[in-house]
């Protein structure tokens, strides 16, 4: 055995067991790594020295560190040109890698990362390749474009340190990636998961199916839907192969790996904080949560010095609960916090319709239970003195009827569905746009 294998089976059975780890040494860990972090970045970041008034602090528990001062993308936007984040701590010199934000609510945010916090970047992501059980006899193919944005760019770097073939599809389209999978026979496609149902799609459209390709894992992320049954269960028949969920951000790391029951994701402790934050109210402990509860998630990274993100409110809105015993545990495989279906949806994608709440999510949900659906959009408009919303699909059969009675049956909302001949929609490999509201100008 090389001395690269044996590192890498002795780094492996170290993940193993701090997936396995108490809950008071988890915590005692991610305090020991955040004062270590503090004593780094403190000195040299101008961003959060302003912020906590000081060039050095260390903590004395968790719950001292829950008192400190929350952080949000808006307060990192540079007015500069160059639209480099204000939370960095180095200059430019000091940095390797180049990635924006997507820019979905404004102009696109540039995050840099030093050579050291790169690294962070592709062993944390281990942790994400142990639950797809990614070795180095699987070959990846990663559909998608490779610009500015993050997108699989870790994944990609990840995969190349576990020995893995990488194969590339950037700038291809659709037809030509379905044709790469059936010639270059990879074992793993990374993707977005409403672009693996649109190529899952397109091939049984043009007779070149996947269901009996050589893929046996579809790993997705990039947007909600992997731990959501309906959507997992489309790509599932799309492929015959297994679905994998990840979470991550440019700004935060690759904090989230899929659940061993595919309905949720763990955040990976070992280098995340997570908090939860009620709607309108301060954070609160683990101990106070109620399974069904949703809460906002607000995390910190322990591994990035170069851009550090403490106490950063996400946006994302989860539901998160703990193993109440060993049983359990054993179960979940890890004691690392589990996010019921993962990312049900974001608090500022919440769409008022007549004052009823929805999230985009909610209806993907529903829309990805009817197959014979490709692409859709919600579209958003204001005629009268009401609001009015109706869902465009593009589906192979008359499903209209049933999907308004569904929609109004579980989101007490009455929605016109209205079907489009196939390829009217835009489609995109990156993060859907499904929601055009032109209720104030909006495009």
């Amino acid at each position: 055995m090389s001395s690269t294998q044996a590192n890498f089976i002795a780094e492996r059975e170290n993940r193993k067991r701090w997936q396995l780890a108490s809950r008071d040494a988890l915590e005692a860990w991610q305090l020991q790594r955040l004062n270590a972090l503090l004593a780094k970045v403190l000195p040299e970041n101008a961003f959060y020295r302003q912020r906590y008034q000081t060039d050095r602090l260390e903590l004395s528990s968790l719950d001292q560190f829950a008192q400190l001062p929350l952080t949000s993308k808006s307060e990192w936007i540079s007015d500069q040109v160059s639209g480099v984040a204000k939370h960095h701590s180095y200059a430019a010199q000091e940095y390797r890698r180049y990635h924006r934000t997507s820019g979905t609510r404004g102009r696109p945010m540039v995050i840099l990362d030093t050579e050291s916090d790169w690294q962070w970047w592709i062993d944390v992501w281990q942790y994400v390749l142990d639950a797809c059980a990614i070795t180095e006899h699987d070959r990846v193919l990663m559909a998608f474009s490779f610009g500015p944005f993050i997108g699989f760019w870790s994944a990609h770097d990840a995969c190349l340190q576990r020995r893995c073939m990488v194969i590339p599809s950037g700038g291809m389209s659709s037809e030509a990636r379905i044709d790469l999978i059936h010639s270059s026979e990879p074992s793993v496609l990374f993707s977005t998961p409403s672009y693996a149902i649109h190529l899952g799609q397109l091939a049984e459209s043009i007779g070149k199916g996947l269901a009996r390709s050589s893929i046996r894992c579809v790993f997705v992320a990039g947007e909600p839907g992997g731990s959501v049954p309906s959507v997992r269960q489309a790509i599932e028949e799309l492929y015959g192969a297994q679905v994998m969920d990840h979470a991550g951000a440019t700004e935060i790391g690759p904090w989230g790996f899929g659940s061993r029951d595919g309905q949720a994701l763990h955040v990976i402790e070992t280098d995340f904080i997570a908090e939860y934050l009620p709607v309108s109210s301060e954070a609160i402990t683990p101990s106070d949560l109620g399974k069904s509860e949703v809460r906002e998630l607000v995390l910190t990274s322990l591994g990035r010095l170069g851009a550090p993100v403490l106490r950063y409110r996400t946006g994302d809105l989860v539901r998160p609960s703990y193993p109440t015993s060993t049983a359990q545990q054993a179960a979940w495989g890890t004691s690392f916090v589990r996010l019921e279906q993962g990312i049900l949806g974001r608090l500022d994608g919440m769409i008022v319709v007549r004052g009823v709440n929805i999230f985009p999510s909610s209806i993907d949900a529903i829309v990805r239970e009817y197959p014979s659906i490709g692409e859709y959009r919600l579209v958003l408009s204001k005629p009268g003195a009401l609001d009015e919303l109706h869902l465009q699909i593009e589906a192979r059969e008359d499903v209209q009827e049933q999907l308004s009675k569904d929609l109004l049956s579980r989101l007490q909302l009455r929605v016109e569905v209205r079907r489009l001949e196939e390829g009217s929609l835009p489609r995109m490999e990156g993060k859907s746009k499904r929601v055009l509201d032109l209720r104030h100008g909006q495009r």
